[in-house]
C-alpha cells in the first residue's frame, strides 16, 4: 500500500513537471513579437481543392440536376456534365472551352506529401542497410582477412566521415556515373551510411550468444551457415533489436538531410511552406510533430516485438 502510495506521487510530480514546462512555453511564445496564426497547419496538410469543369463543346444549358450540369449542344445531343458548383444559369449560351464551373475533392498538402516521402525514403533505406548490415557484420566476424579487413575500412570510413560529405559524394560522384535519381542516390546513401552501424550492432549480438551453442551445432554436423540461420541470428536479433530499432529513428531523421539535394521529404516541404506563408514557427512545430509521430510510432512497434519474441522464449 505504501509502495502504490509513492508511486502515485511521483506520478503526480510527474504530471506537474509537463504543466509546467507547458506553462514556460506559453509564457515564453507571448513574450516573442509575433503573430501566430495556427489557423492555416491544417491546410498545410489537406487542403480542399478546386478542379475547373470546361465545356466539351458549344451549346446551351438546360438545367442543372442531382449534381449535373445538363448541356445540349448546337447538333441537339444532352450532355450531363458533373459539376458541384456551377456557374452558369440556366439558358446560358457556352463556348467549347468556356468554364462551367468546378469540382472540390481533398488534397494532401505540401506537409503531408513531404512526410510520404520521407517515409518511402526511410523504408527503402532500412531494408538496403539491413542487408548491407546483415553481410558486413558476418565478413567482420569473418576469419577470411579479405572479408575482415574490407568490412573493416567501410565501417571505419564511414563512420569517421560526415553523413552531409557521404550524401554529396553518392550523389553528385556515384549517382552521376550511374545515373541515379534523387530519391535512388539519397537512399542508397542512408542505407550506406546507417549499413556501418548496424554491421556493428550485429556482430556484437552474434559475439554475445555463447561459443559453446556454435561447438554444439558443429558437432551435430550443421555447416556455418546453418548455424547462423537457425541457431546464432534469431538469438541475436533478439538481443540486439532495441539498438536497431534506435538505428531506423535515426535513420529516420537523418532523412532530413537528403534536402540538400533537392529531394522533396519533410523538411523540404517545411522550408518551402515557410518561405511562401512567412509562418517559421507554426510550420516547425507542425514538422517536428510529424517527426515525433513516426518515430514513436516506430517505438511502439519495437516494443510489442520485444514482447512477442520474449513470450516465444
Amino acid at each position: 500500500m505504501r509502495r502504490k502510495k509513492h508511486t502515485l506521487l511521483w506520478n503526480i510530480a510527474f504530471v506537474l513537471v509537463i504543466i509546467g514546462i507547458g506553462f514556460f512555453i506559453y509564457k515564453a511564445s507571448l513574450r516573442i513579437n509575433y503573430s501566430w496564426n495556427w489557423r492555416a497547419v491544417p491546410s498545410y496538410l489537406v487542403y480542399k481543392a478546386e478542379d475547373e469543369i470546361d465545356a466539351p463543346a458549344p451549346g446551351i444549358v438546360e438545367g442543372y440536376k442531382d449534381g449535373e450540369l445538363i448541356l445540349k449542344t448546337e447538333k441537339n445531343k444532352i450532355l450531363h456534365i458533373k459539376v458541384e458548383h456551377p456557374i452558369l444559369k440556366k439558358g446560358a449560351v457556352v463556348n467549347e472551352g468556356d468554364e462551367l464551373g468546378y469540382n472540390t475533392h481533398y488534397k494532401a498538402g505540401p506537409l503531408l506529401v513531404g512526410l510520404y516521402m520521407t517515409i518511402k525514403v526511410s523504408l527503402v533505406s532500412i531494408v538496403m542497410a539491413l542487408i548491407i548490415g546483415l553481410f558486413t557484420g558476418l565478413m567482420r566476424i569473418s576469419e577470411n582477412p579479405l572479408f575482415k579487413n574490407l568490412s573493416t575500412v567501410y565501417i571505419e570510413l564511414v563512420r569517421g566521415t560526415p553523413l552531409l560529405v557521404q550524401i554529396f559524394i553518392v550523389y553528385f560522384f556515384i549517382g552521376t556515373l550511374f545515373s541515379m535519381t534523387r530519391f535512388i542516390a539519397g537512399a542508397f546513401a542512408l542505407a550506406v551510411f546507417e549499413g556501418a552501424y548496424i554491421a556493428e550492432i550485429i556482430r556484437a549480438g552474434i559475439q554475445s550468444i555463447p561459443r559453446g551453442q556454435t561447438e554444439a551445432a558443429l558437432a551435430l554436423g550443421m555447416n556455418y551457415f546453418q548455424i547462423m540461420r537457425y541457431i546464432i541470428i534469431p538469438q541475436a536479433f533478439k538481443r540486439v533489436l532495441p539498438a536497431l530499432a534506435g538505428q531506423f529513428i535515426s535513420l529516420i531523421k537523418d532523412s532530413s538531410l537528403l534536402s540538400i539535394i533537392s529531394l522533396t521529404e519533410l523538411t523540404k516541404a517545411g522550408r518551402e511552406v515557410v518561405a511562401s506563408t512567412f509562418s517559421p514557427f507554426e510550420v516547425w512545430f507542425t514538422v517536428a510533430a510529424l517527426y515525433f509521430i513516426v518515430t514513436y510510432s516506430l517505438s511502439l512497434f519495437d516494443r510489442y516485438l520485444e514482447r512477442r519474441l520474449a513470450g516465444d522464449e
